[in-house]
């Protein structure tokens, strides 16, 4: 994708309304769950704070919230397949309930390291939560314990999720067309 597109140029895969329904089903899930335990919720940055702040606003049970940052794309749009950690959560997890919140789980080889990673720190139990979900397009194998939408094969944005830095602001996923 270049920086030639702009909004006309984007196909809506998933509206807002589709998005926040399933966010509310989510929040009712994970609130059921975790009803008699505390937990941080570590939010993967850039692409999953709007997905984050709506899901956490919705979540009745106690929770402390943090962020990572994991890098193996900068600008591009395949994976380099070597994660690099640029933010470290500052709470600590030892024996604690760690709720991993990202937009997408894609090839999984970032969301496998950065599991592995927030294992190391001797939580109670992590699990994982993702907006997107493309299996088709797994390298590793990870699973998500909560899953928004599974999507097809197609560069997504909005939402949070970016092109380029673009396109986070959308309040939908879509697609740019020529990308099929």
């Amino acid at each position: 994708m270049t920086d030639s597109h702009d909004r006309s140029d984007i196909e809506c895969l998933l509206t807002g309304d589709e998005i926040a329904a399933r966010v509310d089903q989510l929040g009712r899930q994970i609130s059921t769950d975790y009803a008699d335990r505390e937990m941080v919720v570590v939010g993967v940055l850039k692409g999953s704070w709007v997905f984050m702040a709506d899901l956490v606003r919705r979540l009745t049970c106690r929770l402390t919230c943090d962020f990572v940052r994991v890098s193996s794309y900068g600008m591009g749009t395949e994976t380099s397949g070597e994660p690099q950690l640029l933010l470290d959560v500052r709470e600590t997890l030892a024996g604690k309930h760690v709720l991993l919140i990202d937009d997408i789980l894609d090839t999984g080889v970032s969301i496998q390291w950065l599991l592995r990673h927030l294992q190391g720190k001797a939580p109670a139990s992590v699990r994982l939560c993702v907006l997107l979900d493309k299996p088709s397009r797994r390298r590793v194998e990870v699973r998500a314990d909560y899953i928004g939408f599974e999507i097809p094969d197609k560069f997504v944005v909005g939402y949070g999720l970016d092109a380029a830095e673009r396109f986070r602001e959308l309040p939908f996923v879509g697609y740019v067309k020529a990308s099929g």
